[in-house]
């Protein structure tokens, strides 16, 4: 199988594997899902912005990720794996996407004023 979008490659994988619990093994019941699975589905709803709902079969049931998800942010895995990965983050490219900066409301069309004028007609009444 190869590469998917979003999923971590080899070499990735190798800085956080030690970081993730070990896989059980030799227990009763359903085997436990593969560290590598469980943390690409993580990372593909992370990086998508998709419902947990619209998650791709490939990784299992989006419960059983949500569920080890939520154990791993509550163990403070999750806070420790991003912490060591963003040591290496090079960040001589950094870039803000605009769509988070605030635009003053004249930027749209408004008129000049048109919010004192509006709020001067709500006192006066």
């Amino acid at each position: 199988m190869g590469l998917k979008r979003y999923e971590l490659t080899d070499v990735e994988w190798a800085k956080i594997e030690h970081l993730l619990p070990p896989e059980r093994t030799g227990k009763k019941g359903r085997p436990s899902k593969n560290n590598r699975t469980m943390f690409n589905g993580i990372v593909w709803i992370a990086r998508s912005g998709a419902p947990w709902r619209d998650f791709p079969e490939r990784y299992g049931p989006w419960e059983t990720v949500y569920s080890r998800f939520r154990k791993w942010l509550d163990d403070g895995i999750l806070d420790n794996i991003f912490r060591i990965l963003s040591l290496d983050a090079e960040l001589e490219e950094l870039s803000i996407d605009s769509t988070i900066v605030r635009a003053h409301q004249s930027s749209a069309g408004a008129k000049k004023g048109a919010h004192l004028q509006k709020s001067e007609e709500a006192e006066a009444d």
